[in-house]
């Protein structure tokens, strides 16, 4: 096979299609999410004619929603697709159940839905004020929540991230998608729209599914033509997450993925990773003078 980076560069819309948030969201399935600004950023990278504004109006429109998705991670994902997506990717309920025993916090699960429904939107503190639960209890007990379609994030407040009870947020409770091979083939071809060409191990690595249920769901679809360009990438970007394997780079890998989890910004250059990058400029060398101005002005940022 060519490369298969520059297609899957252009699989994920780094020609930066005029299209709304929402339908960008769409496209792309689910944008990882962990960092509110960074999934912002992913967004700007991918799309035009829209500003960090522009992403958190979407979120209060309920058009997307942050939410544990692929992975059981936090990811930004456009609202109708919620249902069938997280019947297949939502927090499974042993490893939660298993964690909240490990924190001492399983006899907390009863007071979630009153803590929550009503409520609105509350910060990680107040929730764990209401439930009587500190550090990653309250998180992984929202996870509980979220695996019974009844918990969501909502928008940031003050730089923090919120939680709210979906019944509050988008009228009802999330009723999962019951009819499996549906949701399976629907995954297999939006995942293949967004990360051609790809292979059911990539979609399994992706989604958090088996490898089974992978080779079940994978489709093939008509791969795009190669792009070419710079672009910057927020960290924990998709283009390094979205396949089992990591787009070629030109620098370390360590350089990028220090260790811990860690992500960096990337500059992604005609598929390939050549470095990092930061607002004051710093492209390893690559003028990106363009894409810094552009990412200045999505977020409204000016000059001194």
């Amino acid at each position: 096979m060519n490369d298969p980076w520059p297609r899957r560069a252009a699989a994920q819309l780094l020609d930066r299609p005029k299209v709304g948030v929402a339908e960008l969201v769409g496209r792309l399935l689910a944008v990882q999410a962990q960092d509110s600004k960074a999934a912002a950023l992913a967004l700007r990278a991918r799309g035009t004619g829209f500003t960090r504004q522009d992403v958190r109006e979407a979120v209060e429109r309920r058009e997307i929603v942050r939410a544990w998705g692929p992975r059981g991670t936090l990811h930004l994902i456009r609202a109708d697709d919620l249902p069938w997506l997280l019947s297949l990717t939502r927090p499974s309920t042993s490893t939660v159940d298993r964690r909240l025993a490990q924190l001492g916090a399983a006899h907390l699960t009863g007071r979630v839905e009153e803590a929550t429904f009503g409520q609105g939107p509350l910060t990680k503190a107040e929730l764990g004020e209401r439930l009587g639960a500190q550090g990653q209890a309250i998180i992984h007990l929202a996870a509980f929540a979220a695996e019974r379609g009844r918990l969501v994030l909502g928008p940031d407040r003050d730089g923090k991230a919120t939680y709210v009870h979906t019944a509050d947020w988008l009228g009802a409770p999330i009723v999962f998608e019951p009819d499996r091979d549906r949701a399976l083939r629907e995954l297999g071809l939006r995942y293949a729209a967004a990360h051609a060409p790809a292979t059911p191990e990539d979609l399994a690595h992706w989604s958090g599914l088996s490898l089974k249920d992978a080779r079940r769901a994978h489709q093939v679809v008509p791969e795009k033509e190669p792009w070419t360009g710079v672009r910057l990438l927020p960290a924990f970007d998709e283009f390094l997450l979205g396949w089992k394997e990591r787009a070629p780079m030109t620098v370390p890998p360590a350089t990028i993925a220090p260790g811990g989890g860690i992500i960096r910004p990337a500059v992604v250059k005609d598929g390939k990773i050549v470095g990092t990058w930061s607002l004051d400029g710093n492209g390893a060398g690559i003028p990106i003078d363009q894409e810094i101005a552009d990412i200045a002005n999505f977020l409204h940022i000016t000059s001194k």
